[in-house]
């Protein structure tokens, strides 16, 4: 019922910004919270960060606290993840996700297809 497409990833030098775009149809996400997750090549797939059905909270790996910013747009069905002072160790394919009953389990019904962020040193 719902599809999650991921946009936004790219080759960037270490240091730069990407701002990367998951936009739900089917049904609108406005009563839901939305989960973004990585991996990395060679390793296990990891929690990065989630905002709330309001937008009013979120939440940060600290990994990524103070570099990352979540936020939604409800309007418009399309969650945000926007990623400042990139360093190689943040090259991964992100994922967003929604319909999560644990984050940290990666528990969640729905999945975008993924976004390929490469990070140049």
């Amino acid at each position: 019922q719902v599809q999650l497409v991921e946009s936004g990833g790219g080759l960037v030098q270490a240091g730069d910004s990407l701002r990367l775009s998951c936009a739900a149809s089917g049904r609108t996400f406005s009563s839901e919270g939305m989960g973004w997750f990585r991996q990395a090549p060679g390793k296990e797939r990891e929690f990065v960060g989630a905002i709330s059905w309001n937008g009013f909270s979120t939440y940060y790996t600290d990994s990524v606290k103070g570099r990352c910013t979540i936020s939604r747009d409800n309007a418009k069905n399309t969650g945000y993840l926007q990623m400042n002072n990139l360093k190689p160790e943040d090259t991964a394919v992100y994922y967003c996700a929604v319909s999560c009953s644990d984050y940290v389990r990666f528990s969640c019904d729905y999945w975008g297809q993924g976004t390929q962020v490469t990070v140049s040193s």
